[in-house]
């Protein structure tokens, strides 16, 4: 069980409030965290939006999402209740300096000025820094405030520079936290336990002994009512340049001196700097995209994309990278990142392929696998090679070794819970540093610049499929196989 750690009270203030991010993430998060004690009863929620509500109405709502996102067995009604006694609401514009920041001001002004206070930001990210000019110019922001920025951050270097210089302006670094939920994850936060806490992996964590990795990130679900914003970013910046490249460089990193937030950020960064540029004319060859076509996913009939967005596009729904991390630990080991739309099952996994035996006892012998299973299913499963029993001759057959990672007494925390009290907290681990994102962006750009001057093909892949053929190639070239190809 986790232990009861309740951080300091604070006043939680989120912009974009009525936002489905709030309502089927945020509010449920911090419902399950003063479920398990890790809240004061003395925490305020303040929700501001544009949408005219009074505290009634904001509170209607906020029940209905709750009941809808919280298992009914977790749902206690005095709990309940107290959690939304927690809550308020303003009526504000974050971008207009004559809006309602009086009222904001008044419901804050009933805290000690050295309350944490904890603005996160639920809304389009161009009004990031006009929000920030506004707590700034109304004498709101303390230095005991954090602000916290949903991605994207930005979709390109220079529009992420524009909204970084721009929150810049009125915090410093160590007041800005870069969400990535990804990093909240419980499994993926494992990876560092699993590497640094297991002598027996940590000894074989390198190219002698890794053949190559893949890390995937694959739904179930379309764009549908997304469409159009999905349009604007596509798979490669919604999944790849931010979450999966995170997860890269927690499998790849060198072991940092200790658990400190800027030594586990330093490590990440120089992965960032180790990925092999892909130029733009290698792009072709060691990049697959691609657009779902109509098919079936869980024997229901589903449009493909363009039927969906309704006219024609350039935007991959479906993007796979091989990419190599030029440090000595990782020579000549390929990395492949996947992510989809309308993928044959809803997956996100890392799987670690170890090298075959060339010449053993028993001959050629497969090599081992890892997988640690992000979600769903959360775990981690090791494969071995063992003899058949059945068989009196030496005859080998692979077993798997399963070990899933249960909650006991609750559910699997979600992303969102361990985040939202880090920032509480002033504990920036989890959360990405200004240079992290310059360095992903530099990395991830030449491919974008290549696949919008149609310098490499645009694949298709029907729906309830695992992606095009072209993929299955990427990996061919160097002997690998996808991990639902093995299996």
């Amino acid at each position: 069980m986790e232990s009861v750690q309740q951080v300091e009270p604070f006043d939680y203030i989120i912009f974009g409030a009525t936002g489905d991010l709030t309502m089927r993430k945020l509010l449920p998060a911090l419902y399950n965290k003063l479920r398990l004690g890790q809240v004061p009863a003395d925490a305020r929620i303040i929700g501001t939006a544009r949408t005219t509500l009074d505290r009634d109405a904001y509170i209607a709502r906020a029940r209905d999402a709750l009941q809808h996102f919280i298992p009914a067995k977790f749902l206690f009604p005095n709990l309940l209740e107290q959690f939304l006694g927690m809550i308020s609401y303003v009526t504000l514009d974050g971008t207009s300096a004559d809006s309602n920041w009086g009222e904001l001001a008044a419901e804050l002004s009933s805290s000690p000025a050295s309350r944490i206070r904890v603005f996160y930001f639920a809304t389009a990210p161009q009004l990031y820094e006009a929000i920030c000019a506004n707590l700034h110019a109304k004498e709101i922001l303390t230095p005991e405030s954090r602000v916290v920025l949903e991605k994207p951050i930005g979709t390109s270097l220079e529009t992420a520079d524009a909204i970084n210089e721009g929150v810049g302006k009125f915090l410093p670094e160590k007041q800005i936290y870069r969400i990535d939920h990804y990093l909240g994850k419980e499994t993926v936060q494992n990876v560092l336990a699993l590497r640094f806490a297991n002598p027996l992996l940590n000894a074989i964590w390198s190219a002698e002994h890794i053949k190559s990795v893949q890390i995937t990130a694959a739904e179930v679900v379309g764009v549908e009512g997304r469409a159009s914003y999905y349009d604007t970013s596509g798979a490669l910046r919604d999944m790849i340049q931010n979450h999966l490249l995170q997860v890269l460089c927690l499998v790849a990193m060198e072991q940092p001196e200790t658990l400190e937030a800027d030594c586990v950020r330093n490590a990440k960064l120089a992965v960032l700097k180790a990925l092999r540029p892909i130029k733009e004319d290698q792009v072709a060859n060691e990049t697959v995209r691609a657009q779902y076509t109509k098919g079936a996913v869980d024997d229901h009939a589903v449009p493909g994309y363009l039927e969906e967005l309704g006219q024609d596009s350039n935007t991959e729904t479906y993007a796979a990278v091989r990419t190599w991390v030029d440090t000595p630990r990782w020579k000549d080991v390929p990395f492949y990142i996947r992510t989809a739309k309308r993928s044959k099952r809803k997956v996100s996994e890392i799987v670690i392929q170890f090298r075959e035996t060339a010449q053993s006892l028993f001959g050629a012998v497969p090599g081992n696998r890892l997988v640690i299973r992000v979600q769903p299913n959360e775990g981690v499963e090791l494969n071995l090679n063992v003899k058949n029993p059945i068989l009196d001759e030496y005859q080998l057959e692979t077993v798997k070794l399963d070990a899933p990672i249960k909650v006991e007494g609750g559910p699997f925390p979600d992303s969102y819970e361990r985040l939202l009290l880090d920032a509480v907290r002033g504990n920036p681990i989890l959360f990405i540093r200004r240079d992290e994102v310059d360095a992903a962006w530099v990395w991830a750009e030449s491919i974008l610049n290549a696949w919008a001057d149609k310098k490499a093909p645009m694949h298709s892949y029907a729906a309830g499929s695992y992606g095009p053929d072209a993929a299955k190639a990427l990996l061919a070239e160097h002997g690998d196989r996808w991990h639902e190809d093995m299996v």
